[in-house]
C-alpha cells in the first residue's frame, strides 16, 4: 500500500469515528429533548390547576380584605360619633355637675359647724376601734408618740 491510500484509509476512519460520535451524540441529544418535553408537558399540566386555584384564592382574600374593610370604616364612624357624645355630655353636664358638688360641699359643712355648736362630738372626742375593741383618745394619742 501506497501512502496516499494510507492516508485515505486514515481519513475515512477519521470521518467513520466523527460520524458515529455526531450520531451518538444526537441520539443522546434527541433523548434528552424527549425528557424535557414530557417534563414541561407534566409541569403543565400540574401548574394550571394550581393556578387556578391560587387565583380563587387571591379572590377570596380581596373579597375577605373588602368586607374587613367595610368593619374599619363603620368602627371609625362609631368611633367618632362616641367621641363627640362624650364632648356633648361633658359639656352639657360637667358644669352644673360641678356646682353641685360643691354646693353639696358647702351644706355639709355647714352643717358640721352646726353640730360642733351644739355639743356634738368632735374628732379628738371620737374613739377608734382597735382588734375588736375602743381605744379613748387620749390613750391613742400615747399609742402612736
Amino acid at each position: 500500500m501506497t501512502g496516499g491510500e494510507v492516508a485515505g484509509i486514515l481519513v475515512a476512519v477519521f470521518w467513520a469515528i466523527l460520524v458515529s460520535f455526531l450520531a451518538v451524540a444526537l441520539v443522546r441529544l434527541a433523548q434528552t429533548l424527549r425528557a424535557t418535553t414530557k417534563l414541561v408537558a407534566d409541569v403543565t399540566e400540574q401548574a394550571v390547576p394550581l393556578l387556578a386555584e391560587a387565583s380563587a384564592t387571591v379572590r377570596s382574600a380581596q373579597t375577605q380584605l373588602d368586607r374587613v374593610d367595610a368593619i374599619a370604616s363603620d368602627v371609625q364612624e362609631v368611633t367618632s360619633n362616641a367621641s363627640a357624645l362624650s364632648t356633648t355630655v361633658a359639656s352639657t353636664f360637667g358644669g352644673p355637675l360641678v356646682k353641685v358638688a360643691a354646693f353639696g360641699y358647702g351644706v355639709r359643712r355647714a352643717l358640721g359647724r352646726g353640730r360642733e355648736a351644739e355639743g356634738a362630738p368632735t374628732a379628738s372626742d371620737r374613739r377608734t376601734v382597735i382588734v375588736g375593741r375602743t381605744v379613748p383618745s387620749s390613750r391613742r394619742r400615747k399609742q402612736k408618740g
